[in-house]
């Protein structure tokens, strides 16, 4: 579906994107990375509204730079959005439906058809101006599927939008993965983006950093020196435990609020043995979580392993 073959995309001096060679073939995928990463321009380059300084990008075969018909099986969802307070939403929609060649007639149907797939029936004869944020983000997403694409793109499509409509956002996206359609999800919050159960890519700095599922990443981390936090009924007793049959580099303990904090370089034979040390011992550990869960975080040690400041086993 899509193929890039050492691309680099450069502003003068500034690096969009660095060196990035993947190729992903229809499903669903998460772009992962901190705000100014390079998200956005991998998208750009996607639908050809960027050319890349050097390397190669194919879209289903062709290169989106040369290729305009290529548009019509894409929908990109931007992050930023133009207003036009004056256009109702149905026009809106139409309107940018007709640009992509369709007559006005059937512009006019498959505008009808998306807005009501996004909720948006019931307001799309009022102007936008009256539109609150969330029903903007709606009528974005529905010129974005009026040509039923084959491949959605999404630009931070959480955001300023409340609870409710998070919610309603991962219900349309996950009925939209079930229909078989692909989907490239790009955000800095992992937690929406991994409720879809993709495969990740995770850029920083320009340079993709990782990729593969959930697990596979997190198996990425998981041999790197890592701080984990752990609940006991007797936290003295367990650090003697862990301190006694495991390589670890520093425990503190906080027996006002039962914790552990341990710090080592081999967490996985620590998340290993520790339930049986707990049994063993007739200890009652009730909650063990990394101390570095951020985004923020991960970026980090991935960064530090791209350096080679962390050397991952295997």
């Amino acid at each position: 579906m899509i193929e890039f073959a050492k691309v680099t995309k450069l502003y003068k001096t500034v690096i969009g994107v660095n060196d990035v060679s993947l190729s992903l073939q229809p499903g669903i995928y998460g772009l992962l990375g901190p705000n100014g990463s390079g998200k956005t321009t991998f998208i750009n380059l996607v639908m050809g509204q960027l050319r890349p300084t050097l390397g190669r990008v194919h879209v289903f075969g062709q290169d989106p730079w040369q290729c305009d018909e290529l548009l019509n099986r894409i929908g990109l969802c931007p992050a930023l959005q133009a207003s036009y307070p004056f256009v109702t939403g149905f026009k809106w929609v139409s309107y940018l439906t007709q640009l992509r060649g369709y007559s006005k007639k059937v512009s006019n149907e498959y505008a009808e058809r998306a807005l009501s797939i996004v909720g948006m029936t019931h307001a799309m004869d009022r102007a936008m101006s009256g539109y609150s944020l969330g029903m903007r983000q709606r009528t974005v997403l529905a010129q974005a599927i009026a040509h039923q694409p084959e491949l959605l793109i999404l630009d931070e499509p959480f955001n300023g939008l409340d609870p409710k409509g998070r919610i309603e956002m991962t219900e349309f996206l996950k009925d939209w993965v079930r229909r078989g359609k692909s989907l490239i999800l790009a955000s800095h919050i992992l937690h929406e983006v991994e409720a879809l159960k993709p495969s990740l890519l995770l850029i920083s700095g320009g340079r993709l950093l990782a990729s593969g599922s959930p697990e596979q990443v997190r198996s990425i981390l998981a041999d790197c020196p890592n701080s984990i936090r752990m609940r006991c009924n007797a936290p003295g007793r367990l650090a003697a435990l862990v301190t006694s049959h495991l390589d670890v580099d520093t425990i503190r303990i906080n027996a006002a609020e039962q914790e552990l904090e341990v710090e080592t370089k081999h967490p996985v034979e620590l998340l290993t043995r520790l339930p049986g040390l707990a049994l063993e011992n007739d200890l009652q550990v009730t909650e063990i979580r990394s101390a570095d869960e951020s985004l923020q975080e991960i970026f980090s040690t991935l960064m530090r392993i791209h350096r080679g400041e962390i050397r991952v086993p295997g």
